[in-house]
């Protein structure tokens, strides 16, 4: 969700993640992949604008709690 949120292609969150292709394909479809590059992947979507949500938090608009998901930050 949040690579479609970037309209970046599996190969593009790769290239800004240094890591593999393949890396990225294999956590996408649920496999297990390292904890590095985990961190990889989420911090080049946060370079790019993604916000991760965690649950609990609260919303811009202060109306109470959002659940776990992204956001665009803008």
């Amino acid at each position: 969700m949040a690579r479609a949120a970037m309209k970046w292609s599996a190969q593009e969150l790769a290239r800004e993640a240094a890591i593999g292709y393949a890396t990225v394909a294999r956590f996408e479809s649920g496999q297990t992949v390292q904890a590095d590059s985990v961190d990889a992947m989420r911090s080049a979507l946060e370079r790019g604008g993604v916000e991760f949500i965690a649950a609990g938090a609260t919303v811009r608009d202060g109306k109470g709690p959002a659940g776990v998901g992204v956001r665009l930050r803008g």
